[in-house]
Order: structure tokens, then C-alpha cells, then sequence
């Protein structure tokens, strides 16, 4: 509910301002002003409906409703922005005017311009974040971790987090996913929280444990448990990821193989998980120590612990402009590698999205880590 009126009442805002200012460049004809107001009527109309009544629409009416609400959403928080960059242009010149003399001579069509400049651009701008959203890149990322490993002199790990298989991510997207990992060869596979959105029904009905299932890594697939696995029937979620053929890491230690530690800590959502601490206790100091952890909260614990690296996700780089920045302001860590004391992180930014499939400067990612073991020579 708190999402829901967080998202009607920018809606709201937005499509109010929008109204207001564009309403000064359309046409005066009711041919141009009523087919402007009832677009909105419609859509807030449209949004209302699909959310009271998404229970009891079908499933192909309640996503469509869900992806144009959604995108116009989006559009019109990014039409916002560029009246009012419009606005504080126009207040510079009420107090010392510099337009051309052309501008001022073609006021009007001046309008027209900029209103048609603005619905193209914004346009252009949504099929590019739908692209970034759904057909992910492929990350190389090269780090060392100073220990000698009897046995192996490098490690290939392919990170996934925050899949948020559901009602807008299927087994599409799955399938692109796994064909994408499996082209990496890697020689372990991470999905680091947020596997599943809301319910699970959506990924047992498409059998997307099927897709999974064919994740080829010679040391296994791991899975971490995110903040969303929390939302709606945890319990549910869990049998169901046992079932895609993958291992489950909730506080659990585990090593792939005899040379390094793989820990897999519960989300922080839950505030009795296992200390970072307790999970290490009985492990060798002196083999590599690999934390997945989903949220980027617990920094402090991998310092103190000496964790060699930790892999997580969750803040999706912001998943749209400016939200990126603003990230900042809450995590220490929001995206990309990151070293400090004797430990090195990376948050991905994840390979789904979350709600809306757009994404406004960020892109969805697999990232694929090449680790080298042993001290430089």
C-alpha cells in the first residue's frame, strides 16, 4: 500500500503540472484540449482499476495494465523534469531577457517545437531504458586476492542478483540469462538475492526452475536469499528455489572445493542472521574467504572479519537517473568495485529490475570475475 500511494500521489503531481504548463502550448480547440485531458482521466483511471482489482482481472489484462501505467510513470516524472528546466529558463529571461528575436517573434510555434522535441525525446529515451532493462551486458571484472591456494591459481565466477523473477520477469528473460552465463564458462555461478519479486507463483507456474536447471558451472550454482524473498510466503519461495538445481546458502558455509570458502549470509532484512563472525569461525585464515551478502549494509563486519571479497546487489544503481545519486545519501556502497582495508566488494547492479521494466541510466549486468589467487610477483 505504502508503494502504491508513494506511486499514485507522484502520479498525480506530475500529470498536474503536466497539464498545467502543456496546456499553454496545445491548440485552444476542444479538438486538441479535451483529447488532452481525457488521456489523463484514462490513465489514472486505468491505474486505479488495476489496482484494486488486480485480483480479479487475467493475467494478460493486469500486465498490460501494469506495463502502460508503469511506463507512463516513468515518462511523465522525466516530462516534468524538462518543464521545469523550461520554466527556470523562462524565469531567467523575466529578469534579464536574452531569447533571440526570433523566439520572441514565433512565439508559438517556438511551443510547438519545443512540445514535439520533448514527446520525441522522451520517447526515444523509454525504448532505450527498455533495452538496458531487459537485454543485459556482460561485465568483465579482473581482481587478485593475495593468498597462495594449493591446488588453483584462478577462479571464474559468474554473479547474478536481483533477478526478481515474477509478473513482468519471465522465463524469457530467464532463458537469456542462462544462455548469456553459460557462454561465459564460468567455473561457479552466484544469484545473490531478490531471485523471486513478490510471489512465487508467477516462476512456478512458467516452470522458470527448468531455465535455472541448465546453469552449467563445474563447482555448482549458489543462491542467496534478498530482502524480496521476505515479501509474501517466504516459505513458499524457499521450496522453490530448492528446486532449480541450485545450492542454498542461509548463513551457511561451504566450500566448492578444498581450496576456498564460500559463506552465504541470510538477508540483513533479517536482524537475527548469524553474525559474519559466527559463520567464519572453524574456517582457514589463510584460503581465500568469499562473502555473499544481498544488501550492502554490513561493510563493517566484512573489514573486521578480513573477508577476502563480498559479492552483492539490491540497489540496482538506482535503476533510473537521478535515483543513482541519491543512492548515495543511504549506502556506502552502491555500485561497482570497491576496495578498502584488506577486502575488496562489488554491487552489481543486478541482471533483472525491479517493478518497472525500464531502466534510465543504468544497465542490467552479469558480472563475471576473474580471480587470481597468490601474492604479485
Amino acid at each position: 500500500m505504502r508503494v502504491f500511494l508513494q506511486a499514485i500521489f507522484g502520479q498525480i503531481i506530475c500529470n498536474f503540472y503536466i497539464i498545467m504548463r502543456t496546456n499553454q502550448a496545445i491548440p485552444p480547440s476542444k479538438k486538441w484540449r479535451i483529447p488532452f485531458i481525457l488521456f489523463f482521466v484514462a490513465e489514472l483511471s486505468l491505474y486505479f482499476c488495476g489496482f484494486f482489482f488486480h485480483n480479479d482481472l487475467p493475467d494478460a489484462i493486469w500486465l498490460r495494465i501494469l506495463l502502460i501505467c508503469n511506463t507512463w510513470y516513468i515518462a511523465s516524472i522525466f516530462i516534468s523534469l524538462c518543464i521545469l528546466l523550461l520554466d527556470l529558463v523562462r524565469l531567467t529571461n523575466h529578469f534579464h531577457p536574452w531569447y533571440p528575436t526570433w523566439i520572441k517573434n514565433h512565439w508559438q510555434k517556438t511551443k510547438y517545437i519545443i512540445l514535439i522535441t520533448i514527446v520525441t525525446g522522451i520517447t526515444g529515451l523509454l525504448i532505450k531504458a527498455y533495452h538496458n532493462a531487459n537485454y543485459p551486458v556482460v561485465k568483465h571484472l579482473h581482481i587478485s586476492i593475495p593468498k597462495e591456494v594449493n591446488g588453483r591459481d584462478s577462479l571464474t565466477i559468474a554473479l547474478m542478483s536481483d533477478t526478481h523473477f515474477g509478473e513482468i520477469i519471465g522465463k524469457n528473460h530467464a532463458r537469456r540469462m542462462v544462455d548469456l552465463c553459460n557462454a561465459q564458462h564460468p567455473d561457479m555461478v552466484v544469484l545473490a538475492g531478490d531471485i523471486l519479486d513478490y510471489e512465487s507463483f508467477y516462476a512456478e507456474h512458467e516452470h522458470i526452475e527448468d531455465e535455472l536447471r541448465q546453469i552449467q558451472a563445474p563447482l555448482g550454482v549458489y543462491i542467496t536469499l534478498g530482502n524480496h524473498e521476505y515479501r509474501a510466503n517466504k516459505n513458499a519461495k524457499i521450496k522453490w528455489l530448492e528446486k532449480t538445481g541450485g545450492i542454498l546458502l542461509i548463513d551457511s558455509t561451504v566450500m566448492p572445493d578444498t581450496t576456498f570458502y564460500l559463506i552465504g549470509r541470510d538477508d540483513a532484512i533479517n536482524r537475527r542472521r548469524m553474525s559474519l563472525h559466527a559463520l567464519m569461525q572453524g574456517t582457514d585464515p589463510n584460503k581465500p574467504i568469499i562473502v555473499v551478502d544481498h544488501q550492502p549494509v554490513a561493510i563493517h563486519e566484512i573489514l573486521m572479519n578480513k573477508a577476502d571479497l563480498c559479492l552483492m546487489g539490491h540497489t540496482h544503481n538506482g535503476q533510473f537517473w537521478p535515483y543513482s545519486y541519491l543512492l548515495r545519501l543511504k549506502f556506502e556502497m552502491t555500485y561497482g568495485y570497491y576496495h578498502k582495508g584488506g577486502s575488496q566488494f562489488y554491487v552489481s547492479s543486478g541482471i533483472g529490475y525491479s517493478g518497472i521494466p525500464y531502466r534510465i541510466g543504468t544497465q542490467s549486468e552479469l558480472v563475471v570475475l576473474h580471480i587470481t589467487f597468490g601474492k604479485e610477483k
